[in-house]
């Protein structure tokens, strides 16, 4: 075990770490030194007025949100003894079964590639590029002929893994244990029971004000409301990320969400932040991926067909294509249980020196992808930030989704937290449920592994990922409700 000091220790020299090559840190390096020109600054006092003057200007509270926002995405140091794959996934059959889906996703991919005699990336020709240019926020209109190409696989598939994972480790004896025999998942994780869910999702209380919830609450729903968005404007005023993640567990004013969440996420739109946006929008323009129509697919099968977000189908282009080209989403790969997918130039494969990341953000879509961006193109409207909004919900949540992890916001916890309170609080239920062939599980999985987004209207849907922001845990997604 480490001890609290030392993981206080290693927690600040890795925060420290990633924050000096942050253009906060040139921004906080600037500003100190325009502060030594100010007449308040005094040579015999320099270090307490510069640290002063941060604190009066902002800077102070901006350094907070950042240190907060690293803190909310890294998971605790492990012990420095430890291997590195231990902070990814400490259980090794995890990794396994990891692994083996990673190169099943992969040998998809490569069979329809080589089925197709489509390259994994090539140049555009300057006449395509141009066209594309031309056509950037009008993406939707274009038809380009899909039909041979399919989803590398859907939520379904995903299931069928989960399914089949077993710890080898753990003896099931000949008589199955009451979990084992009724549910679907099958691995001895710890989830958290009703009590435990209580104490850590206090504020979602039947006593306690919800925004866009009629329970019963001590206080006239008008009064609460009136009063819960004079608060949200005053946490919006302070700045404070960590106030904003607080206050958004009891649901966020619709006029007040975009900017909260942009506060939580640390999100703040730069001029450096939109032109890293432009450079990836240039590469889209410059190379074409085979990614790109597992994309287009994606979008065409699911939000253009859907009632409420159909109208983004121009932004869904645009943000996901971006999205393929980020490096800077390998970052997550460091805590995620997933490893990002090598390819080899052509003639030298299995040479290291030759490998690069396909696609080069690691991530490859699949069938519902698309649909993690749809629901944030209500918020955002400007696409750089609607972009690094998505981003940031990537690398914090929506990846442990769809990878196979012991985390307690990763899938298997979710599925055997849904299964086991549903058992335990609703048996009628799944006991009726089983008995007619529908496995509960089979019902819902496709709900949690896209978030809820397409299958809650959306207003229903942005009141949920407020208390997944607000409590930064996916646990709520698998709570069922009477």
């Amino acid at each position: 075990m480490l001890d609290p000091d030392s993981g206080l220790s290693l927690t600040i020299a890795r925060i420290v770490q990633r924050l000096q090559g942050s253009s906060l840190h040139s921004q906080l390096e600037r500003q100190a030194r325009v502060s030594l020109h100010k007449p308040e600054i005094k040579l015999e006092s320099l270090k307490e007025d510069i640290k002063d003057f941060l604190k009066t200007s902002g800077w102070e509270k901006k350094l907070q949100n950042a240190v907060y926002s690293e803190l909310n995405v890294f998971p605790s140091p492990c012990h420095p003894a430890a291997p590195p794959e231990h902070m990814k996934e400490p259980l090794a059959y995890m990794r396994k079964a990891q692994g083996s889906w990673e190169k099943r996703i992969l040998k998809s991919l490569n069979s329809m590639c080589t089925e197709l005699s489509i390259p994994l990336a090539q140049k555009r020709p300057a006449s395509e590029q141009k066209e594309l240019l031309n056509k950037w926020n009008e993406m939707g209109t274009d038809e380009p002929d899909l039909s041979l190409f399919r989803p590398v696989y859907a939520p379904k598939d995903f299931l069928e893994v989960l399914m089949n994972l077993r710890n080898p480790n753990y003896e099931n004896g000949e008589q199955p244990s009451f979990r084992n025999h009724l549910g679907l998942i099958q691995v001895p994780l710890k989830v958290k029971d009703i009590p435990e869910l209580k104490e850590d999702f206090s504020e979602l209380g039947l006593n306690t004000g919800q925004l866009g919830i009629d329970d019963s609450a001590q206080v006239p729903p008008e009064f609460f409301e009136n009063e819960h968005v004079r608060v949200g404007q005053k946490v919006l005023a302070e700045q404070d990320s960590a106030a904003a993640q607080q206050y958004v567990r009891q649901g966020c004013p619709t006029a007040l969400r975009a900017d909260l969440w942009a506060l939580i996420l640390n999100i703040s739109n730069q001029p450096e932040d939109i032109l890293y946006y432009e450079q990836l929008k240039s590469n889209v323009i410059q190379y074409d991926l085979l990614v790109d129509s597992l994309i287009y697919k994606d979008v065409k099968l699911t939000a253009s067909n859907d009632d409420y977000y159909f109208v983004f189908e121009d932004y869904l282009y645009q943000v996901l294509l971006c999205f393929s080209r980020d490096t800077s989403v390998l970052d997550h790969f460091t805590y995620s249980s997933a490893t990002p997918p090598k390819s080899y130039i052509r003639g030298k494969l299995g040479i290291e020196e030759y490998a690069v990341f396909y696609p080069p953000n690691g991530v490859i879509p699949f069938h519902g992808f698309s649909m993690y961006v749809a629901p944030l193109c209500f918020l955002y409207h400007e696409p750089s930030k609607l972009y690094q909004i998505f981003r940031e919900m990537y690398v914090r949540f929506f990846f442990r989704l769809h990878s196979i992890s012991s985390h307690p916001s990763g899938i298997v916890s979710l599925c055997l937290l849904f299964e086991t309170l549903l058992q335990t609080h609703l048996p009628q239920l799944f006991y009726h449920l089983r008995e007619i062939g529908a496995q509960p599980l089979r019902i819902s999985f496709k709900w949690m592994v896209r978030a809820f987004s397409g299958y809650l209207a959306t207003d229903q849907l942005l009141l949920l990922w407020d208390r997944i922001l607000g409590y930064n845990s996916l646990e709520v997604l698998a709570v069922p409700q009477r």
